[in-house]
């Protein structure tokens, strides 16, 4: 390979990494950038979030879990304690108050079962050498049993200051004509017995219903099946499972041995490869304990639907953001490049050309930098001075400054006028119902308020109106209260009124009669106001709403289409007002708004959007 063929390869490759780092429009940079932060941050939240719902599923489920083994432990304490209390009355109360030599205990023995039968299957009382003293329901015993080798009687010999639980096995002693032969649990416990003065050993055995201790063990186990709750007793031997007859017939595996060494709470363990969250309960005075199994899997299968919301959510919020990235990006892309094609035009030789101006501050004082004469500059600064005179002059109609001086006037002249007449009630109830009407325009600024202040307002206004007409009209207020925590624009009841006044009811001689109604239909709440004047001319009403239509102001100096137009701006253009009149008979004015319940957040929300607009 020559030289030449070596620049021309470095001369193609140096092309190629040019057109992988050729420089890009700022508008492509941008949107790339916050695109790629963009992804990061709402990855990073999502799994941020779904880790947060995951843990507090976990310790919910823990929570739950405890709450359930412990009503489970005290369920079953008290059918032991109970179990116990029978052994001991059989003891202390029977036993050791009988000779065997001369008593019997058969009557006692029979009443205290009895009165226990739902809970236990017999009651029996052996000597040290495993000869039968007493039994009830059923005292002939199986001549084949051999009471010395039972477990329960080996365990009551053994330690004989302890109490004895066995685990659940066939009570097959007695010989029962009926031959039903129950699942039990035996409580045993060494026993003093008294034959002619001389004491000698002997065991009590009470056989409890299993069927009690699985019942309430059932109870616990309402739910889900993978998620289940057994019995064990401190050596490990099963006592009640749900799935136990698997286990006997070995179709069914558990980790009860290596269950019964752990602690009270809660402990993740791996068995058969399945991940569990292992909770136990240790019941009192008897060694065993209620274990409680959740399999890992079902945390993850009770989190789907959490993790589909979560992906969702952050879909949602990334595709908002990156919709207002590029919005944000074109918006500053936009001018500068218009400006830059300003300049390719002057750069081509047109000594006059069309410079623009707009954008950011720093891009229009570069589009006014680039204007050539002065002439040209006065031109702008005059269009600048119009359109922001035409902005100013928008904003104010939107505001609400709307008692004029010559209502002010009038009822500040008539608030005089009672005072010389010493009419001083009158006058105090004036100026708070004009206090009240001031305090309410302001509203702190806020141009939302809920229905019911609005409606306050016109209350407070038409109050004054009456004493200032002298009560020549009748005002009636027939509002549901379902909407008077609802949100509205402010003071749009008060201009209505002011026309139904003025151009309604003000030359009736005393007839006249405006009612005020408010209801809500649907998600739609209505605002009525009824006069029963003149009317207006069919052909007048449909110019009244219009935009090239100059409406007559008097009054608060706030017309129809004013009041029209903020509720468009504020709530959509669906909503607004609805005129309906008929000459000489009234006319019906009719506000249409949304039904949102009026809290801090929906006032809030409502007012950011009008500062967006």
């Amino acid at each position: 390979m020559n030289l030449s063929n070596i620049r021309e390869k470095i001369k193609e490759i140096t092309a190629y990494i040019r057109h992988l780092v050729k420089p890009h429009s700022i508008q492509v940079t941008i949107s790339i950038s916050f695109t790629i932060l963009s992804i990061c941050s709402m990855s990073f939240l999502g799994v941020t979030l779904y880790r947060q719902f995951s843990n507090r599923a976990e310790t919910m489920t823990i929570e739950s879990t405890g709450q359930l083994l412990n009503q489970t432990a005290i369920n079953l304490e008290d059918y032991l304690r109970n179990m116990r209390r029978i052994s001991d009355t059989m003891y202390y109360s029977v036993i050791k108050n009988k000779d065997l030599a001369s008593d019997t205990m058969d009557e006692e023995m029979n009443l205290l079962y009895e009165a226990n039968k739902d809970n236990l299957i017999s009651i029996a009382c052996y000597t040290g050498d495993g000869q039968l003293v007493a039994a009830v329901p059923v005292a002939n015993e199986k001549e084949q049993v051999n009471i010395i080798t039972q477990q329960w009687f080996t365990d009551a010999v053994g330690q004989m200051e302890n109490l004895h639980f066995s685990t659940p096995h066939v009570q097959n002693l007695f010989d029962d004509p009926t031959y039903r032969y129950y699942w039990v649990v035996s409580l045993s416990r060494a026993v003093e017995l008294t034959s002619n003065g001389t004491s000698t050993l002997g065991v009590l055995l009470v056989d409890m219903n299993y069927s009690s201790i699985e019942q309430i063990l059932k109870k616990a186990n309402v739910g889900n099946s993978s998620e289940y709750v057994y019995l064990i007793d401190g050596k490990g031997e099963i006592i009640y499972h749900p799935r136990q007859k698997l286990i006997y017939t070995d179709l069914y595996q558990e980790n009860n041995i290596e269950a019964a060494g752990y602690e009270d709470g809660s402990t993740e363990e791996t068995f058969l490869g399945e991940k569990r969250l292992v909770t136990v309960k240790t019941v009192s005075y008897t060694g065993w304990k209620i274990v409680s199994v959740v399999p890992m899997s079902s945390f993850d299968m009770g989190m789907t639907g959490t993790k589909y919301f979560v992906i969702m959510l952050v879909t949602v919020c990334l595709l908002a953001v990156i919709l207002l990235n590029q919005l944000v990006s074109a918006s500053i892309a936009m001018p500068l490049k218009k400006l830059n094609n300003s300049v390719k035009e002057w750069e081509s030789g047109n000594l006059n050309p069309s410079i623009y101006i707009g954008g950011t501050m720093e891009v229009e004082h570069l589009g006014r930098t680039l204007k050539s004469t002065v002439e040209q500059i006065r031109q702008l600064m005059q269009d600048i001075v119009v359109e922001q005179e035409e902005k100013r002059k928008s904003e104010l109609d939107a505001l609400q400054s709307q008692i004029n001086p010559h209502f002010l006037y009038n009822t500040l002249d008539s608030i005089v006028w009672m005072i010389e007449g010493e009419r001083y009630e009158d006058a105090v109830f004036m100026i708070t119902q004009l206090a009240s009407l001031f305090r309410i325009s302001l509203s702190r600024g806020k141009t939302v308020i809920s229905v019911e202040d609005e409606l306050k307002h016109a209350r407070n206004y038409m109050n004054i109106q009456k004493v200032r007409y002298k009560n020549i009209f009748e005002v009636r207020f027939d509002i549901d209260e379902e909407i008077l925590q609802c949100c509205t624009v402010k003071l749009v009841v008060q201009p209505l009124l002011e026309n139904a006044i003025y151009y309604g009811v003000e030359c009736m001689d005393g007839d006249g009669e405006i009612e005020v109604r408010g209801y809500r239909r649907n998600d739609d709440v209505y605002i009525e106001v009824t006069d029963n004047g003149l009317g207006i001319p069919e052909n007048e009403v449909e110019q009244l709403l219009r935009e090239n239509n100059r409406v007559h102001k008097r009054g608060s100096g706030v017309g129809l289409l004013n009041v029209h137009n903020r509720i468009r701006l504020r709530f959509g253009e669906k909503y607004g007002l609805e005129i309906e009149s008929v000459p000489d008979e009234g006319t019906t004015v009719r506000i249409h708004l949304p039904y949102i319940i009026y809290t801090p957040e929906e006032q809030e929300r409502l007012e950011a959007g009008r500062k967006q607009l």
